[in-house]
């Protein structure tokens, strides 16, 4: 039922003035893939030289909402460096987002997720694949995709985890004998990321 919602409240309604109320943004349909608008003033500007293109022309129409939900979710995961998922059709993703860990399946609802320190866990079949990220967004769409955008990635199968307690150990040290505000938060960060390290490795 609350997989329906988005769809259920972007159907246009008539308000009381008689017009009608405009598309949700994740029903709007896909953006073109050349900025017309700049093409037009690059050509009155300059009309012997093709316009250079724009990063708009680089980025592949957004797929509209299906009619029905869609039996796999598709997942595009990436690094500053990396493609890790690249449109990759799967049964369910868990993020961990600030607000807790989600579950994400086809047809959520269009959200947005700051992401923790955390394991992203992938499910395809009775295959999971998990990675400790840690920190970054989710983008959820209406559309059965979700983009996921993490600063750093390992799959937890490559944590090394005498590694991870002597990093634990060494900020712990340095948070309680941190003298400057500065100190403080660089090895709380610390602390929390590889706290979180640990569980990934224990949980």
């Amino acid at each position: 039922m609350f997989r329906r919602a988005t769809g259920l409240l972007a159907r246009r309604l008539i308000s009381s003035s008689g017009s009608r109320a405009k598309p949700y943004s994740t029903d709007l349909p896909a953006a073109p893939t050349e900025d017309s608008t700049f093409v037009e003033a690059w050509k009155k500007v300059i009309p012997n030289i093709e316009p250079p293109k724009t990063p708009l022309s680089f980025m592949k129409p957004r797929p509209s909402t299906p009619p029905s939900i869609p039996s796999k979710l598709t997942v595009n995961f990436v690094l500053p460096y990396a493609s890790e998922l690249s449109t990759k059709e799967v049964d369910m993703v868990i993020i961990p987002a600030t607000t807790g860990q989600m579950g994400v399946l086809p047809g959520h609802v269009a959200t947005i997720a700051e992401l923790k320190p955390g394991v992203l866990s992938v499910h395809e079949g009775n295959e999971v694949k998990k990675y400790f990220i840690s920190s970054g967004f989710a983008f959820i769409h209406a559309n059965s995709y979700a983009d996921i955008i993490a600063i750093e990635a390992v799959p937890v199968d490559q944590i090394d985890p005498s590694l991870v307690q002597k990093g634990l150990a060494e900020f712990t040290q340095k948070l309680s004998s941190a003298s400057t505000d500065l100190e403080k938060a660089e090895a709380q960060i610390g602390v929390e990321v590889h706290s979180a390290l640990n569980s990934a490795l224990t949980g």
